[in-house]
């Protein structure tokens, strides 16, 4: 491998907002901000939008994105017609 030419590979923070979860490992992933970690070394911080902690497959809990279900939705977007199967 070409040293000069593959990404610097370093420990960093990966923290999930919504879910209050951060988890050190290692990546090439950068980042401009920093986090003080739990043994006081400062690492660079990617925030994310879904980690274990807050996914539904995980944590076994289903997100309802609405609360229109698929069939009122299509009825009120086509306005409950039917196509004619005489035609």
């Amino acid at each position: 491998m070409q040293q000069d030419k593959q990404p610097a590979y370093r420990p960093v923070v990966f923290r999930d907002r919504s879910a209050g979860y951060a988890f050190l490992t290692r990546s090439t992933a950068g980042s401009e901000q920093t986090i003080e970690w739990d043994d006081g070394e400062t690492y660079p911080v990617v925030d994310v939008e879904i980690s274990s902690e807050s996914h539904p497959f995980y944590t076994g809990k289903a997100r309802t994105l609405d609360s229109e279900g698929r069939i009122d939705r299509f009825e009120r977007r086509y306005g409950g017609q039917r196509p004619d199967a005489s035609a």
